[in-house]
């Protein structure tokens, strides 16, 4: 399971947590407003209904009279078709608000974590995002669109019907009331348990969604370590957890509404008795009676479903927690309003402002480190042509990566700056400059589609043809040719139908149809086999030409046409210069050269023996 601990809420109900709700279902505010009125006019219906029986007691059945019964039976066949009719509104108004504010959440949701930088990603696990995005959700679209319009249905109700009793009899009704005050302390002890329950319920359940995920994308690799019983019982420790939170926050709400109800009987009952001594002493008609113990009856109803409102509202109110979180989170890396003015952001782009990217790149005087994390580079300064090739080699965590993401400004400098074509890049949009970055990584991600599909996936609008050359420019072809459908394969869910190697392929044809001024390839050779080396090594020597580039290479024989090779250790480079050149200076870049040269030949000698 993962050691990401995500962060705890303590918070109690929180008023502005649901205002900021009710802000972003704004374009349903209308049929919000519907709901109510419905649930109004319905609650109204209810405490009129009850008064239309009491007078037929008293008139029709202890009277013993029939004059007016018909003016009687329309009235009370209308009430009831406005009733009826409200029910059927209310119902459409309220899914219709459930569905649409789940599709809103989700769709903000969505577009939130396009804009989240890089860094967002390496400290946040795929599960607990897509638990936020999914149980989270549907919860929070639930209660707008059901828990708080009972809400609603409830208050008007219960002033209703309070302003009828005390018509009726305002002694008995005041005694009635006396339960609300111990319903209240009640509520206000309840509350703190419930929430933390539920908190932890949703928190484990983000734990879990996070297991799932890990357990099916890692399934290889369990497999292959035998991992099937320590998963399980790592596994097992959480979902445990999620029962015991899930146990307690269940049990809470089980005592929760018995006491309710019980304090609600006890309020009946107590008026039943009172009222029935009023009948037979004469100061109380039976149909007020009936009346009156059908109100209290119904009073405690509302009383209960808010009671149990209450309780969902705090296992809500930890999604909502959660959601909101996510949707306000602030990007590590924004444009400045001057900026987007210009340039425009990444949804509304101003295209027409963006000057032509030709690729030259300094770093002046760039110090970073990550989040809660050592310094990765200090004082770095490198200057870059515009159409060099630039190779990166190194230990793993020298920084090698780290000034690629800097140039493709996946993150920016702690301290310093960096310039593309002379200007400080901050002052240009994201979107500008990674609209001019081809990025291949070493492991490429192709999504479920077909070959052509993925090719085009960074230009939608690409023509076959242009998808054909891409593919030509390199040597993806003739595999893709050779596949069943060609270029309308399909290729998997993340490319499983394809190699590596040739998921490689896809992934630097997609990367050059786009045309980019800036290229970067993060060890694309490192896990293909010889032959798709040797076809991209050919292919980097054409694609490449004319544009500013970068190849973190691990595999040295790629990178000996490099116009520069930087050698980093502790983000510093320390030898710099053409292959030749270093080979002759017979440093670092010399030892590694020559190790991973002689290791290569001696491969080729056992498998020759082979």
């Amino acid at each position: 399971m993962q050691a990401f601990e995500e962060q705890d809420y303590t918070k109690r109900f929180d008023l502005s947590l649901w205002k900021k709700l009710l802000r972003i279902a704004k374009p349903y505010h209308r049929n919000l407003f519907y709901i109510i009125a419905f649930m109004g006019v319905c609650a109204i219906m209810d405490v009129l209904l009850p008064r239309m029986n009491a007078y037929a007691i008293d008139v029709y059945i202890a009277g013993q009279s029939t004059e007016g019964i018909g003016g009687f039976i329309a009235a009370y066949v209308l009430m009831t078709a406005i009733q009826v009719g409200c029910i059927f509104g209310f119902l459409r108004q309220s899914g219709f608000v459930e569905t649409s504010t789940c599709y809103l959440i989700r769709k903000l949701g969505f577009r939130k974590l396009q804009e989240l930088p890089f860094s967002y990603y390496d400290r946040m696990p795929v599960g607990y995002l897509m638990s936020r995005l999914t149980n989270d959700t549907q919860r929070l679209a639930d209660t707008i669109g059901w828990s708080l319009v009972d809400l609603c249905w409830g208050a008007v109700f219960l002033v209703a019907c309070t302003v009828q009793m005390l018509v009726l009899n305002w002694r008995l009704t005041l005694i009635v009331l006396l339960v609300l005050p111990p319903l209240a302390v009640i509520s206000w002890k309840f509350q703190k348990g419930i929430l933390e329950a539920y908190r932890q319920v949703r928190k484990r359940n983000s734990q879990i969604t996070a297991g799932f995920n890990e357990g099916i994308n890692g399934a290889k690799t369990t497999k292959t370590l035998v991992r099937e019983e320590m998963n399980i019982e790592e596994f097992d420790v959480c979902a445990r957890e999620m029962r015991h939170a899930s146990v307690r926050a269940a049990t809470l709400s089980a005592l929760f509404l018995p006491i309710v109800v019980s304090l609600g009987s006890l309020a009946t009952a107590y008026a039943m008795v009172r009222g029935g001594y009023s009948v037979l002493g004469g100061v109380m008609t039976l149909g007020t009676l009936q009346v009156f113990i059908n109100y209290t009856v119904q009073f405690f109803q509302p009383v209960r479903d808010i009671a149990r409102i209450f309780a969902e509202l705090q296992s809500s109110q930890a999604a909502a927690e959660r959601v909101i979180s996510l949707l306000e989170t602030e990007p590590d890396i924004v444009d400045s309003p001057e900026v987007e003015a210009v340039f425009g952001d990444n949804f509304h782009p101003k295209k027409e402002n963006w000057p032509k990217l030709v690729g030259d790149i300094d770093f002046e005087d760039v110090t970073f480190r990550y989040k809660e994390g050592e310094k990765v580079l200090e004082h770095f300064n490198l200057h870059v042509k515009h159409g060099q090739t630039i190779a990166l080699v190194g230990e793993t965590g020298s920084g090698k990566s780290t000034i690629v993401n800097l140039v493709c400004r996946f993150y920016e400098p702690t301290e310093g700056r960096v310039l593309i074509d002379g200007e400080d890049y901050r002052t240009r949009s994201q979107l500008w400059l990674q609209s001019n970055l081809g990025y291949v990584l070493q492991s490429p991600h192709l999504f479920s589609g077909t070959v052509a599909d993925n090719i085009r996936y960074g230009r939608p609008d690409a023509s076959d043809e242009e998808v054909r050359r891409a593919a030509q420019m390199v040597g993806a072809e003739p595999f893709i040719l050779k596949m069943t459908d060609g270029y309308n394969a399909k290729v998997g869910e993340g490319g499983n139908r394809l190699s590596t190697g040739q998921k490689q392929l896809i992934s630097f044809a997609r990367a050059i149809l786009t045309n980019p001024a800036i290229f970067v390839l993060d060890e694309a050779t490192s896990s293909v086999d010889t032959e798709t080396e040797q076809l991209i090594q050919n292919a980097i020597q054409t694609v490449l030409s004319g544009r500013t580039s970068f190849i973190i290479a691990h595999r040295l024989s790629t990178i000996r046409s490099a116009d520069r090779i930087l050698v980093i250790q502790n983000g510093e480079i320390i030898e710099d210069g053409t292959h030749r050149q270093l080979i002759a200076r017979q440093g670092y870049y010399y030892q590694l050269y020559t190790n991973q040269f002689q290791e290569e030949q001696g491969l080729e000698i056992l498998d020759g023996k082979a």
